[in-house]
């Protein structure tokens, strides 16, 4: 079978099973909109103190919410033997993990997007950066879900050192928030996340590959 007709497949299987479980599925979104209620009942009624730290706080959720999958995103396909089947039909690893990466990417940003107009209007956040918001997080979500996607991998091998794969996850995702938030000039912003992006995107299914090989080792 040809690769991207084979990538096809496992993506589409993947949405398939996170629609057939939707609760899973609006997991996400709604952390992300509670992260936006905490902040906004924390930094009380001053709205040009929730403007300077609003998109901030939107972005903190986006990664916390990325967060949300990494325990069981590859758990079960362990468990049940099906990354044990992939193996036996020649499937790699990179392939299934890199199918993972956008099924998720697809899962965690269209309902982010989704969400975005309410937690902007929360945290009371311009529409002209609410509006530069969007691309950016659809673009910024790739990254996030490559790192979710590679964490989820090392949890499987790590047995029990799944604390420890969570405080990579962080580190790793820093560099996609300091730019989708303007940590740079804005010439350079998106540029950089764009870079950062798709950087993450590349390494992740070749980490995460060879993370669920050790685990089947």
């Amino acid at each position: 079978m040809r690769f991207p007709r084979l990538l096809l497949l496992l993506v589409w299987r993947d949405l398939a099973r996170a629609v057939a479980r939707p609760g899973e599925a609006l997991l996400p979104p709604a952390f992300f909109l509670l992260v936006a209620i905490v902040f906004a009942f924390a930094l009380g009624p001053d709205p040009a103190l929730r403007t300077r730290v609003g998109l901030g706080v939107l972005w903190v959720g986006a990664l916390l919410a990325s967060l949300l999958p990494v325990a069981t995103l590859f758990l079960a396909d362990s468990a049940d033997g099906t990354l044990d089947q992939y193996a036996v039909r020649g499937i790699a690893t990179e392939t299934v993990a890199l199918a993972r990466l956008v099924a998720q990417w697809l899962v965690l940003g269209l309902p982010l997007l989704a969400a975005l107009p309410v937690a902007g209007a929360l945290l009371a956040v311009p529409a002209e950066l609410l509006l530069a918001a969007v691309p950016r997080l659809a673009l910024g979500t790739l990254g996030l879900a490559a790192v979710a996607t590679a964490t989820a991998a090392l949890m499987v091998g790590a047995r029990g050192g799944g604390g420890l794969a969570a405080i990579l996850a962080v580190p790793l995702a820093l560099p996609v928030l300091i730019f989708a938030t303007g940590g740079t000039t804005a010439a350079d912003a998106d540029r950089l996340l764009v870079a950062a992006s798709l950087i993450l995107a590349v390494l992740a299914p070749l980490a995460a590959g060879a993370a669920l090989r050790l685990a089947r080792a």
